[in-house]
C-alpha cells in the first residue's frame, strides 16, 4: 500500500493518531475502537515516511500476547525491525546486555515464583502462614515494589493509601516481612521480576554512559494500556526518555481494573499536564460491539456518578443493530450453569463457533459448576489460565514434525503439507466422536491447521514461515484459536473479545465482590463489569442465581451496578427470542439502519440459500448473516478486500469468494455451474 492507501484505511480519529509522528501524544481509546490499529498504523506511517528508523522504535505492552500481536500486525503492514515488548521483557533484555560492564558477571537467576521466598521470610518471623496467606503476602510484596515503597516507608504509605495489610497482619509486620524477604533473596542469589525493573532503573540512574546508549538506541516510544502503568514502570519510562518528548501513550481509564497490583490511571490522566501542549485524541467509534451491547456498557459507566473520570470515553456503536442483550435470573448456580450451557448449544446450532463463545465470572471458584454443565452437554471448553497451549504434548510433537518437514515439503502447497504432517499424529478432517482428551487433542491440532490456512491466505507463507510464526507465538504464549468455549475470570478476559459472552453471577457479593470496601474499590468493580460487557461483539447475556445450591436460601440480589437497567420480571425481554425470531429481528434491524445495503444483503442471502440447497447443508454453514451484512456494507471489489472481513477464512474465500464478488457486482450467478467448477 502507498502511504495514502495506508491512512485511508483509518477513520478520522485513528488517522489523527497515525499522522501525529513527532512530539507527545495522548490517545484515550474506548473498548473496541481500534487502538492497536491506530498505533500500528502510526508506526508504519512513521517508518514509511522516513520519520522513524524501525530499529529505534520501542512499543511497550503489558502482555507477551499483545506484544506478539503487535509485531504480527506490523509485519502485515510491511514494517519489520520494530521492537514490541512488555516492560519486563524490554528491561530484561537491556539488563542482560549492560550487566557485565555495569555490575560484572551475569544477571542473577530470576525466581519464577515468590511463594517459597515469602514462605521462608514468614517462617523466620514466626508468622505460621498457610498457602492462601502466602499468596496474599506475595501480592503485597509485589505491590510495595512496583509502587516504589520500601520496608522503611511501607507502614506510612500503606496507611495513606488505605491498604489493610495482608493475611490478617498489620502494617508493621508486613514492613518487617519486606525486609526479611530481601534478605532471603540475597542469600539465595536470586532476584524477582520486579527487581528486573528496579535494577535497570538503578543502573540508568548511576551510569550516564549506559543511559545515553539506551537513549541513542530508542528514540520513539509507544505505550499501550497506559492506565495500567505502575510507579516503577513510569520511573523506567522516564529514564528511557530522558528529556525527550517522543512518546505516544494509549489507554482507557474505564478499563482500570488492576489497582490492587499497583497500577494507576494517574499517569494517563496527568499526561496533558506533564507534557504541556500534547494533543489528546479520543477514539470513540466502537467497531467491536453491536449498539445493544454498547448502550449497556455506556449505561453502566454513566451510573458511576462522581466516580466516572472526565477522561472516560463514551462509545459510539458503528456496527449494525442486532439481538437484544439477555438478562436471566435462575433459581441457583447449578440452574444458571445448565441454562448457560443450553443457550450456548442453541447459538452453536445457529452457526456461532464455540471458539467465539466465552463465559466470564468474578472468581475462579465459579468455574466448577460451569465446567460440569458444559461437559454434560457435550460442549468442549478450555479454562483460560489452565495448561498453556504450547505446553500440550500433541502441540510440541506437531511443531517438531513441522520443523523436520520444512525441507522435505519443497514444491508442496503449505496447507496440504501441514495436513499431511499432522495426519501422522492423529489429525483428521472431521472431529472424533469421542469427547474429553481425544477431542481436546484434535482441537489443538486443528487450530494449527487453521493457522496455516490463515497465514497462507493472508501472507503467502510457506512451511518455513509457519514454523517461524509458531516459534514467535510460543515465545509470546500467543496461542492459535482452539475450538472450545472459553471460561475465564473477568480480569483474565481483558484485552480479548468473542462473538458471544455470558456474564454469570452478576449479583451482590460477587459483583461487586464482598471484599470490596470503600468507594474506590466499588468503582473498580463497576469498571470490571464494564470490561466484561465490552468483550462481546453481538450476543451478550447477564445472569445470576438467587441461591448458591438447589433448595438453598434464595437471598441473592442482582448487582447494584444494574439498578435501573435490568428489565422487570415478565417484561418480555428477560427470556430473549427464539433463534428464528432473533434472526428475523437482526435482518429487520439491519434493513432499517442500512437501507442502502439492504437490497444487496437480500441478494447475498438468496445466493447463500441456493448454495445451501445444492450442497445439502444449513445456510449458516455457508456464511453467517453477520458476514453477509459485513459484505453488503463493505462492498468488496476484490478477493483481498473480501478476505479482511470477519467470517471469511481461507477455505470460505477459496470456495465462495468469486461468487460473492459477482453478486456484489450485481451479476447473475449460476450457482450450480460455479460449484461444478
Amino acid at each position: 500500500m502507498s502511504t495514502e492507501e495506508l491512512l485511508a484505511a483509518l477513520d478520522d480519529d485513528q488517522r489523527a493518531v497515525a499522522e501525529h509522528l513527532s512530539g507527545p501524544l495522548c490517545v484515550l481509546a474506548g473498548a473496541g475502537t481500534g487502538k492497536t490499529r491506530a498505533i500500528t498504523y502510526r508506526i508504519a506511517n512513521g517508518v514509511r515516511s522516513g520519520a522513524y528508523n524501525p530499529q529505534t522504535v520501542l512499543a511497550v505492552t503489558f502482555t507477551a500476547r499483545a506484544a506478539g500481536e503487535m509485531r504480527s500486525r506490523l509485519r502485515d503492514l510491511g514494517v519489520g525491525g520494530v521492537q514490541a515488548r512488555t516492560f519486563h521483557a524490554a528491561a530484561l533484555r537491556q539488563l542482560s546486555y549492560f550487566w557485565p560492564t555495569a555490575i560484572g558477571g551475569s544477571v542473577p537467576r530470576i525466581a519464577e515464583h515468590k511463594a517459597s521466598l515469602v514462605a521462608e521470610a514468614s517462617g523466620r518471623l514466626g508468622l505460621g502462614v498457610d498457602r492462601v496467606a502466602i499468596r496474599d503476602l506475595a501480592a503485597e510484596v509485589e505491590w510495595a515494589k512496583v509502587s516504589l515503597v520500601t520496608a522503611e516507608d511501607y507502614a506510612a504509605q500503606a496507611a495513606r493509601t488505605g491498604r489493610e495489610g495482608a493475611a490478617g497482619h498489620d502494617h508493621a509486620t508486613i514492613a518487617r516481612l519486606l525486609s526479611v524477604y530481601e534478605d532471603v533473596k540475597n542469600e539465595r542469589g536470586v532476584i524477582d521480576f520486579e527487581d528486573v525493573l528496579l535494577l535497570l532503573v538503578g543502573i540508568l540512574l548511576e551510569r550516564e554512559d549506559v543511559a545515553a546508549e539506551v537513549r541513542s538506541q530508542y528514540r520513539h516510544f509507544v505505550v499501550d494500556e497506559y492506565q495500567d502503568v505502575s510507579p516503577l514502570q513510569q520511573r523506567l519510562l522516564d529514564l528511557w526518555l530522558g528529556k525527550r518528548r517522543e512518546i505516544c501513550v494509549v489507554g482507557d481509564v474505564s478499563q482500570t481494573i488492576y489497582s490492587f497490583t499497583g497500577a494507576t490511571p494517574r499517569f494517563l490522566t496527568d499526561f496533558p499536564r506533564q507534557y504541556e501542549g500534547a494533543p489528546v485524541v479520543r477514539l470513540v467509534r466502537d467497531y467491536r460491539s453491536t449498539p445493544q451491547v454498547v448502550d449497556l456498557a455506556n449505561k453502566v459507566l454513566a451510573r458511576a456518578g462522581r466516580y466516572r473520570s472526565s477522561a472516560a470515553v463514551e462509545l459510539v456503536a458503528q456496527r449494525p443493530g442486532s439481538v437484544p442483550v439477555r438478562f436471566e435470573t435462575y433459581d441457583d448456580d447449578l440452574a444458571e450453569a445448565r441454562g448457560v450451557a443450553d443457550r450456548i448449544a442453541a447459538l452453536s446450532k445457529d452457526g456461532v463457533p464455540l471458539s467465539e463463545v466465552a463465559i466470564l465470572y468474578r472468581t475462579n471458584g465459579q468455574a466448577e459448576a460451569l465446567e460440569q454443565a458444559l461437559a454434560a452437554a457435550g460442549i468442549g471448553y478450555l479454562v483460560r489460565g489452565g495448561e498453556r497451549f504450547f505446553s500440550r504434548r500433541e502441540v510440541r510433537e506437531a511443531i517438531v514434525l513441522l520443523r523436520g518437514a520444512v525441507r522435505s515439503s519443497v514444491g508442496q502447497a503449505m496447507p496440504e503439507a501441514v495436513r499431511d504432517v499432522l495426519a501422522s499424529v492423529g489429525w483428521a478432517p472431521e472431529p472424533p466422536s469421542a469427547r474429553g482428551a481425544v477431542r481436546e487433542r484434535w482441537e489443538s491440532l486443528s487450530s494449527l491447521v487453521a493457522l496455516a490456512d490463515d497465514l497462507h491466505a493472508t501472507r503467502g507463507s510457506d512451511l518455513g514461515g509457519l514454523v517461524a510464526e509458531l516459534d514467535e507465538r510460543m515465545a509470546a504464549q500467543h496461542a492459535p484459536t482452539v475450538a472450545g468455549v472459553t471460561l475465564a475470570s473477568l480480569h483474565a478476559a481483558k484485552g480479548l473479545e468473542w462473538d458471544a459472552v455470558f456474564l454469570v453471577g452478576v449479583s451482590e457479593g460477587l459483583l461487586p465482590i464482598s471484599l470490596a470496601e470503600g468507594d474506590d474499590a466499588i468503582a473498580e468493580e463497576r469498571r470490571l463489569l464494564y470490561v466484561g460487557i465490552t468483550r462481546a461483539r453481538e450476543h451478550l447475556q447477564l445472569s445470576f442465581g438467587r441461591a448458591r445450591t438447589p433448595g438453598g436460601r434464595a437471598s441473592r440480589k442482582r448487582s447494584r451496578f444494574l439498578d435501573g437497567i435490568w428489565p422487570d420480571e415478565g417484561s418480555g425481554t428477560r427470556g430473549g427470542l427464539s433463534r428464528r425470531a432473533a434472526a428475523r429481528a437482526r435482518t429487520e434491524v439491519f434493513a432499517e439502519e442500512n437501507p442502502a445495503d439492504a437490497e444487496l444483503f437480500d441478494r447475498l442471502r438468496g445466493w447463500r440459500g441456493e448454495v445451501a440447497t445444492i450442497i445439502s447443508k444449513p445456510a449458516y454453514t455457508v456464511l453467517h448473516d453477520t458476514t453477509l451484512q459485513a459484505i453488503a456494507t463493505a462492498k468488496p471489489k476484490d478477493l483481498r478486500q473480501l478476505a479482511v472481513l470477519r467470517g471469511i477464512g481461507a477455505t470460505k474465500l477459496d470456495a465462495y469468494g468469486p461468487q460473492v464478488l459477482a453478486v456484489v457486482r450485481g451479476e447473475e450467478v449460476d450457482v450450480q455451474e460455479w460449484l461444478a467448477r
